[in-house]
């Protein structure tokens, strides 16, 4: 099995380590920054982490929780100065942009880091904002968190309106520069009228499947189904509210309960991971203790008899697939 996962290009959709790099705890709370050059033992990742459980490509996405909105794109380009800091003369991991960067990574035994947003707050109301951005290395962006936005409704507020005009702006943008649409934390109508304007492949980067857990942050068959027509992929995450409803029930093969599901209906060509490692507490139920145990994810699709092909797709493979063609 092992074998198996050292061959795979392993990308990940998500996670919220930058924060801990910028000593910026789970509850916004002041803490000491997280080393990502030197493996921690404390939250979920670091760069010698990601390469132990061989991991390629991985999305560091910049966060801006309530503590931070008032000023949130200036929280954001604070956020970007550490990663800058952190991969600056790094011997583990580098700034990637495009798909070729992940598969350079894997022949350098390196760790190809993409930027992303979560949360559209950080723009405002500006493309200029989303266009520095895209400068400054974001190649991804979700356009909402829980809230209402410039952009749309969050999942915590569903109503009749879903995306706003400017927010129908931003997405043609994104397109035009070649950043990936993220869809996870809109709410149910947001996401439909999305998927009706969008002419490129969308991610949902860390959700699950409200069949096997309703949860509204997770996605319908049709969602999901939804979201491969476009060509896209949802990144299956590992935070445990999503996982199962019984913290005790959250482990790698209730999170393969989910992929098996989304691939019943998306097919396997549409399912990726977004593990939203260190977004999420232990109270929760943990499904593995850190990114360092990725392996044990393809361990576990191998014993229920996925094909090595698929496996490869699931585990990597897809994300290449859309970053090659969005990006």
């Amino acid at each position: 099995m092992k074998n198996l996962h050292d061959s795979l290009i392993v990308i990940d959709g998500h996670c919220d380590t930058v924060l801990l790099a910028a000593g910026i705890g789970y509850k916004s709370e002041t803490t000491e920054p997280l080393d990502l050059n030197i493996k921690n033992d404390r939250g979920h990742m670091d760069f010698p982490r990601l390469l132990e459980g061989g991991v390629t490509g991985q999305f560091f996405a910049m966060f801006c929780d309530d503590a931070f909105v008032a000023d949130a794109g200036k929280h954001t380009h604070h956020l970007l100065d550490v990663m800058d800091a952190s991969l600056a003369g790094s011997e583990k991991a580098f700034l990637a942009y495009k798909a070729e960067d992940a598969v350079r990574a894997k022949q350098e035994g390196k760790v190809a880091a993409f930027l992303s947003i979560e949360g559209g707050e950080a723009i405002g109301e500006s493309l200029d904002e989303l266009r520095a951005f895209y400068k400054r290395g974001i190649r991804l962006m979700g356009l909402t968190w829980n809230r209402i936005n410039a952009i749309a409704r969050g999942a915590d507020h569903p109503g009749p309106d879903g995306i706003t005009p400017f927010g129908r702006k931003v997405v043609a943008e994104m397109e035009k520069l070649g950043m990936i649409v993220d869809v996870s934390h809109l709410c149910d109508q947001a996401l439909s009228e999305l998927l009706e304007i969008a002419e490129r492949p969308v991610v949902a980067s860390h959700s699950n499947s409200r069949r096997i857990r309703d949860h509204r942050r997770n996605l319908t068959d049709a969602q999901a189904e939804a979201i491969a027509a476009k060509g896209g992929l949802i990144g299956v995450t590992f935070a445990g509210l999503f996982v199962d409803a019984d913290p005790s029930k959250v482990n790698v093969g209730r999170v393969a309960d989910h992929i098996d599901r989304l691939v019943k209906v998306a097919g396997p060509e549409h399912v990726g991971m977004g593990s939203d490692f260190d977004g999420f507490t232990a109270p929760y139920g943990l499904v593995m203790p850190d990114c360092s145990h990725m392996g044990l994810v393809s361990g576990e699709l191998e014993k229920r008899g996925y094909k090595a092909g698929d496996i490869s797709k699931i585990m990597g493979g897809n994300w290449l697939r859309v970053m090659g063609e969005v990006l």
